[in-house]
């Protein structure tokens, strides 16, 4: 057992010291809090291993020390726990309290999981002389390369407050976009789902009772009702059923293969932007995700060659991302943004003339966001209209498919009846 000195608040806010014998520095806050008192600082008196570190616990435990221990990673963080711990982040900054303070304040709030993990791993690095972004970027999976540039900028440019205040309405706008895209696409892939339930039960358990009495009329079938029955037979007797569910899991492995290879990604968004109707949600989604993120950054007085690989790496699309490369090697070499831009092809001709004439006006980041504003709003025009269109066709749909397998059920027997009446 080792002996703790600690500097503490009484519950009346009177500072008061002492010391207790306790394991570790959890344990001796714990006994501290017991006594009814707020630990402030806690210091390890004996000579044993760890003694003379500090440890700050202004509203939280003090953490240990990592020395020894080597990195550690913390994994995806929910886009919303990370938005509202940056909006809280930068009120506390605003309010004048220290980075470190404020992430114990913020650690004690969280709920256990990742970002409290991150929060706590990230005051440890803060408390043992990193940078607030140098310690967020030893977590790439739960702050990505856009988030911790946007915060060196605020460091460097003693804006932290307003910067992170930024990113959280950044986050706030892409995460809400993500979500209309999401929640319009439910509403079909539900739809198609339980069509095809519907469909495949159909073929799987009434249509072999029809297949048996048809057999009992001796007669030629029709057409339709002939192909209605193979189908039956392939997926009952042939064990057809089983390539329905394979066909659609093998078509996912392979897209996650692909998607694990540079010339697969481009193929694959290629071909998604090039679809009808929902092409054109996607590529004006991720203009204006790439504009968003490509103005936040400017505006965070982030270098542009910087800024522009940041956003390529988020752009979320590998024929934009690889557009975007493109448009930056051009700059090193002395390029404005909305040549290469134009040349590249992927956005409309006014995307770029409102870029040329941010650069030519000094406010480039204010006209990108503008973009971004634009493009956002005509992506929810379209996901209202194809949600309002895709209603009534897949009502239809459904009908006209239920419907013909009824026909083609019952045509041979309209034709037994209007021969026996014959």
């Amino acid at each position: 057992m080792a002996v703790f000195q600690y500097e503490a608040m009484n519950s009346v806010g009177q500072s008061t010291k002492g010391s207790v014998e306790a394991g570790s520095s959890e344990e001796a806050i714990a006994k501290i809090r017991a006594m009814g008192n707020f630990p402030t600082k806690i210091k390890e008196r004996s000579g044993g291993k760890g003694g003379g570190k500090k440890s700050s616990a202004a509203r939280g435990p003090a953490a240990p020390a990592r020395q020894g221990q080597g990195p550690r990673r913390v994994g995806k963080v929910a886009v919303k726990l990370l938005t509202q711990f940056t909006r809280q982040l930068s009120t506390l900054q605003d309010a004048g309290l220290p980075i470190l303070r404020s992430l114990r304040i913020l650690q004690e709030q969280q709920k256990p999981g990742m970002l409290r993990i991150a929060i706590r791993l990230v005051a440890e690095d803060v408390e043992a002389g990193k940078s607030l972004s140098e310690a967020m970027a030893q977590h790439p999976k739960a702050f990505n390369k856009l988030y911790t540039n946007m915060v060196r900028a605020g460091e460097l440019g003693g804006v932290l407050d307003i910067i992170l205040q930024r990113l959280s309405e950044f986050m706030e706008k892409s995460e809400a976009l993500k979500r209309k895209i999401k929640g319009a696409m439910l509403y079909p892939t539900a739809v198609l789902s339980f069509a095809f339930i519907i469909v495949a039960g159909l073929l799987m358990f009434i249509v072999p009772k029809f297949q048996a009495i048809f057999g009992e009329m001796g007669q030629e079938l029709p057409v339709a009702t002939q192909m209605l029955l193979n189908m039956s037979h392939f997926l009952v007797e042939q064990n057809g059923w089983i390539a329905l569910l394979v066909i659609p899991l093998a078509l996912f492995i392979i897209a996650k293969l692909l998607r694990q290879t540079e010339g697969g990604s481009f193929f694959l968004d290629k071909l998604s932007i090039s679809t009808p109707i929902l092409g054109t949600i996607l590529s004006k989604s991720t203009v204006a995700r790439f504009c968003r993120t490509l103005g936040t950054l400017l505006s965070a007085g982030v270098p542009i060659l910087d800024a522009l690989s940041i956003t390529a790496d988020t752009a979320g699309n590998a024929v934009y991302s690889r557009a975007l490369k493109k448009v930056r090697e051009s700059i090193r070499e002395g390029e404005s943004i909305a040549k290469p831009l134009r040349q590249a092809g992927v956005v409309d001709s006014m995307v770029v003339n409102m870029i040329d004439v941010g650069e030519e006006t000094g406010e480039l980041d204010k006209m990108l966001d503008k973009i971004a504003n634009t493009y956002e709003d005509e992506v929810g025009t379209l996901v209202d209209g194809l949600v309002s269109l895709l209603e009534p066709v897949m009502v239809v749909t459904l009908g006209v498919i239920v419907g013909g397998i009824v026909i083609a059920l019952f045509m041979p027997m309209v034709k037994m009846l209007q021969t026996v009446g014959g």
